[in-house]
């Protein structure tokens, strides 16, 4: 039996500075601190021998035969996790504490309380950190029997626990074992924290009860402001919490994904670091926030996009990059971690992110549909000064090759998404400068769009296939492609759109699940295949729907939500046999599943009205 459990058998909590896994056995196997971005301090699930965890659970060498369910408190990112055995039902519950300071904190913590609702269930508690992605050693002090420190590479894990806790050393991490009988609960927190910060006192179970009922008021308030009342209301609400976990509040970033290093393909190499912010992924969340009504969360990421473009200072000599750290920072130098042997032998694991100094020109596009949303007012002249001189400069550089939007490693082509999103960069920058009266190259703009319109037209569309195509030199289709109607190039009835959307349904789509592209047809450089993506699987939910084919749609849909994990959560991709793949939960599928909500509802009620 592997010990690494499926990447679906987690849930996932946070504090909105940082996120942490727990697995349905009581792990915390991923946890970085105190940013998503960190070196990890838990990461058993990328080497379960050297990587670190922390587990707290009904004790199996006593109870092998517990039967476990995990679950959300409804309406919140409190995760319990429940043990059900002959002896007794134990539950372990998980949550972080909400941060909502606007600035950085280097203080952080999990609560996590364990319980019995019936009869009596002996518990184990095992603290093993493994500092800088397991590359530093830590120390070991235990002030009493409810408090250790663990020391290391210039930060402290602080574990308290209550009564009846005792914690004992095992060398330098720490252990405990306690039963606990129907009515009893047990209370033990997890602080990081710099060195030498005064230790707190030992908690006592009221102060977890109080945090507990402070964190679900807090997440009651902010769904509170979610004006979705369609068909799908609990995934959609869950994915809408989601999306707020992978934010970073002192920024206003949106992460890709909690975790790096998940596989496409589990033995392959297609590991990858998604803990940044990607201007592509991020930008195109902001229609979506909006789209629930959480319009603070959208102007909060604007503003992030805003300075970026501001700042206008991307790899090589761009005005953009693809990614950057969660504050903003573009230096994201990629390293191989050669010690970790990888999700189940899924090597290398990376850290950092290596495509940050990719060209994909389709950046330019997005960054203008995020600021397009809602009206587009950009609000000071500043921020507007700084977007028209990125557009002037797109005008001279649009028309390259670059390495697309799926960051290939296989060299530059003439991608038709990239020139699909340039022409919204200048589509959009018209509308916002008549919209909104400002300073503007009007007439170039408008020139240099119908250029790229043109071009996408004469270059981009295969009379062979009856489709557009990945790049000008191919036949090969790509999903990326389903972004066309949702961005304005195409109505999603235009007869041209109709036939790609049939060559994608033949060729790409496998029971409503939606392959990027056919690496086999368009090497990309990497070796290995990969799963359907979710992403795409959504998105291609979506122009079905506006495209008018609304049965066809909502019966993709509705087999998608089948994939989705036992609390709702999706990965990256699926596997062959269903399995979720890649890091996880992803961020951009999670937002085209609402997308996709939001658009059935509304040619579902459209119908329903004619």
């Amino acid at each position: 039996m592997s010990p690494y459990p499926p990447i679906a058998e987690h849930g996932v909590i946070g504090d909105l500075q940082t996120a942490a896994l727990v697995s349905t056995e009581g792990d915390i196997d991923w946890w970085c601190t105190p940013r998503f971005d960190s070196p990890s301090l838990f990461a058993a699930l990328l080497d379960h021998a050297r990587g670190g965890r922390c587990r707290l659970a009904v004790d199996r060498e006593a109870v092998p035969d517990a039967q476990v369910k995990q679950l959300y408190l409804a309406d919140t990112a409190i995760l319990v996790t429940r043990f059900l055995a002959p002896q007794g039902v134990a539950e372990v519950i998980d949550f972080m504490p909400p941060d909502t300071s606007p600035s950085p904190s280097d203080q952080h913590r999990i609560v996590r309380a364990a319980r019995v609702v019936r009869g009596r269930v002996p518990f184990v508690l095992e603290c093993r950190p493994r500092f800088d992605y397991g590359r530093a050693p830590h120390e070991l002090t235990l002030p009493d029997e409810r408090t250790a420190v663990l020391a290391g590479a210039g930060q402290e894990l602080c574990l308290q626990a209550s009564d009846p806790v005792e914690l004992r050393a095992d060398g330098t991490d720490v252990t405990a074992r306690f039963t606990l009988e129907a009515g009893q609960m047990a209370t033990v927190v997890l602080t990081t924290r710099p060195p030498g910060t005064a230790l707190p006192a030992p908690p006592r179970d009221e102060e977890g009860l109080a945090a507990f009922d402070a964190c679900r008021a807090f997440w009651y308030g902010w769904l509170r402001s979610s004006r979705y009342q369609g068909r799908w209301r609990q995934i959609v609400d869950r994915s809408a919490i989601t999306l707020k976990l992978l934010s970073y509040r002192p920024t206003g970033a949106l992460i890709a994904a909690a975790t790096m290093g998940l596989p496409e393909q589990v033995g392959g190499e297609r590991n990858w670091d998604y803990r940044y912010t990607w201007i592509r992924d991020a930008s195109l969340s902001v229609r979506t926030l909006i789209g629930l009504g959480f319009h603070d969360e959208a102007l909060a990421f604007r503003r992030w996009v805003r300075d970026r473009v501001e700042a206008g200072a991307g790899a090589a000599g761009e005005r953009l990059q693809i990614m950057y750290r969660v504050d903003g920072d573009p230096r994201l130098s990629e390293e191989t971690l050669g010690h970790w042997e990888g999700y189940r032998g899924s090597f290398p694991v990376r850290a950092g992110n290596a495509a940050a100094d990719q060209l994909q020109l389709d950046i330019y596009g997005e960054a203008a549909f995020a600021f397009a949303a809602d009206g587009g007012d950009m609000g000071a002249l500043r921020g507007w000064d700084a977007f028209r001189r990125l557009v002037d400069w797109l005008t001279e550089h649009w028309d390259r090759a670059d390495e697309g939007v799926w960051e290939t490693r296989g060299g530059r082509q003439d991608f038709t998404y990239s020139r699909v999103m340039c022409w919204v960069a200048f589509d959009r920058a018209v509308r916002m400068a008549r919209a909104h009266a400002r300073p503007a190259d009007l007439d170039r703009w408008c020139s240099v769009r119908d250029d790229v319109l043109r071009q996408v037209v004469q270059r981009g569309w295969s009379p062979k296939r009856g489709a557009f195509v990945q790049h000008y030199d191919t036949e090969v289709l790509d999903a990326s492609l389903l972004l066309m109607p949702k961005v304005g190039f195409l109505s999603p009835t235009d007869p041209d759109w109709l036939s790609t959307l049939d060559a994608m349904d033949r060729e790409l789509v496998c029971d409503s699940l939606v392959y990027r592209y056919d690496p086999a047809a368009s090497p990309d450089g990497l070796s290995g295949t990969e799963g359907t993506f979710n992403l795409c699987s959504f998105l291609y939910v979506e122009a079905l729907a506006r495209a008018g084919r609304v049965d066809q749609a909502r019966y993709a849909f509705d087999k998608m939500l089948t994939y989705a994990n036992h609390v709702g959560l999706f990965a990256e991709e699926i596997g062959p046999s269903g399995e979720q793949l890649g890091n996880f939960p992803q961020a951009f599928t999670h937002l085209a599943l609402i997308d996709a909500a939001l658009a059935l509802d509304e040619e579902l009620d459209r119908r329903g009205t004619a």
